[in-house]
């Protein structure tokens, strides 16, 4: 559920969207709790402002939220690291505070389920940074790529280097001068981001896809759209 009109064109996620599929995407989190860190090998489970997250029953911090009625205070951390080798792999940083509470044991009788309820949080990209509440959150849902992205991104860096090479063409000719590499950096429903990269520096351009894919087949559709469009020469949306 998106904040934006109808009568709008979306191109890319809000900065709500981002966080909630971050969080999705995430197999890793850090929790600060009392003044410690504790590393969580844990998916996250999304319901916009409401997090689901497992720990060891015994682990302290499974103790420490254990014995406090009215949540346990913490800030989750977690960075966007790309999954393709480039320079600056760093896409964003999410730093959220909230509650955490004990929901229930699971199933395997040594783990138990968490349950954070999230105030605030804080997202920083190079592009700038997002402040956002726990009624912001609630009114997003992860983007339905995200889970695979890293996948699909180093699928199309590795075994389709010709068609990243063929997606150029609909890039300004000037963004090409010096014949930067050319790195597949980012993908979302909304179109797949490269990233263009110089021995000075880097820029990252958006490749709009003309309707948002709902899945990885539909994603595949938008991505040949985008190679017909290069292959005849056809302008594309992009930013």
């Amino acid at each position: 559920m998106s904040l934006v009109p109808a009568d709008v064109e979306v191109s890319e996620p809000t900065a709500a969207e981002r966080v909630c599929s971050l969080l999705d995407a995430a197999s890793s989190v850090v929790i600060r709790a009392c003044g410690e860190h504790h590393d969580l090998d844990t998916p996250v489970a999304v319901h916009g402002s409401r997090l689901r997250l497992s720990a060891p029953l015994d682990s302290p911090l499974t103790l420490a939220a254990t014995g406090e009625p009215d949540g346990l205070a913490v800030v989750l951390d977690l960075t966007d690291i790309a999954p393709v080798a480039v320079r600056d792999r760093v896409r964003g940083r999410l730093t959220l505070a909230g509650r955490l509470r004990l929901a229930h044991l699971a199933d395997d009788g040594v783990s138990v389920h968490l349950r954070l309820d999230v105030a605030h949080a804080v997202l920083a990209t190079p592009y700038g940074t997002s402040a956002l509440t726990g009624a912001d959150l609630a009114l997003a849902s992860p983007d339905p790529l995200a889970r695979l992205e890293a996948d699909l991104l180093t699928h199309l860096a590795d075994d389709h280097r010709d068609a990243i090479t063929m997606l150029t063409r609909l890039l300004d000719p000037q963004l090409l001068t010096g014949r930067p590499k050319i790195h597949p950096l980012a993908l979302d429903r909304y179109g797949l981001v490269l990233r263009l990269d110089h021995p000075d520096g880097h820029r990252d351009v958006r490749l709009v896809f003309a309707e948002p894919a709902r899945d990885t087949e539909e994603f595949g559709h938008r991505v040949h759209q985008l190679l017909t469009a290069a292959h005849s020469g056809l302008p594309a949306h992009r930013f």
